[in-house]
């Protein structure tokens, strides 16, 4: 079964009630179940134990790691959601890592909000971060750069990842880790083309056992967009076929 949440504002929820219809229209979609809440923290009770979720905003991920409770976290995002001020799709993360709601994450594929310098106020502890370019931090020893996809590729990451989370995650793959012309989310978007994307998440796929995922970030710009309803579909068929 496959649960959608239409979460967020109206872009976010009319973005996922598109989605509905688009996989029911290609034949992706039978056995279905329509959960809505304005409220993340009343979200896990209204939530079935499920191992597909299609949300609108990244927030609602949140709420489902407190219904399921994995041990591990792998995000596939543009942004690390690592901000720690207070709780919304940009800082997710932190507090499911803070509150101790998981244990460990990654994030594959960021370009923004990745600590640059001790003095980032981002969330940092119990989380590796992987970006899609070659980026680098000032540490107490000098500037250090991040195993990252353009310049160690799928394998090193995925391998590195694995290494730090174990070989059971869950899985979350945000659409604004494509670029601007794939025009799914309502936010920044990142550096990689769907074939990339398609490509990391074969190797999540034969390297890990994913106990559920989602698909977060979709918008009602993806009405508009023939490569993002492309990318969509291509995503969720790959996630769900044995």
């Amino acid at each position: 079964m496959t649960t959608i949440v239409p979460f967020g504002e109206k872009p976010s929820k009319e973005g996922v009630l598109y989605v509905l219809n688009l996989l029911k229209k290609n034949n992706l979609l039978d056995n279905y179940i329509i959960v809505e809440s304005n409220n993340v923290e009343l979200l896990p009770s209204s939530l079935p134990l499920d191992n597909a979720y299609i949300i609108g905003e990244h927030l609602a991920t949140y709420g489902i790691l407190k219904k399921l409770r994995p041990r591990s976290v792998l995000s596939i995002d543009a942004h690390t959601d690592l901000m720690h001020d207070y709780l919304d799709h940009g800082s997710w993360l932190a507090f499911a890592l803070e509150e101790k709601v998981i244990n460990r994450a990654a994030v594959i594929g960021a370009t923004l909000m990745i600590p640059s310098t001790p003095r980032t106020q981002l969330w940092d502890r119990r989380v590796k971060i992987f970006p899609a370019l070659n980026r680098s931090r000032k540490t107490n020893r000098g500037w250090k750069g991040y195993v990252n996809l353009q310049v160690h590729g799928v394998e090193r990451v995925i391998k590195e990842a694995k290494k730090y989370l174990g070989e059971e995650i869950y899985l979350t793959v945000d659409l604004d880790v494509l670029k601007p012309e794939y025009k799914i989310s309502r936010f920044q978007h990142g550096e990689l083309n769907a074939e990339e994307l398609l490509e990391i998440l074969n190797a999540i796929k034969e390297n890990f056992r994913i106990i559920a995922f989602d698909i977060a970030e979709i918008s009602d710009k993806i009405r508009r967009s023939r490569l993002g309803k492309k990318a969509l579909i291509d995503v969720y068929r790959l996630l769900t076929e044995e």
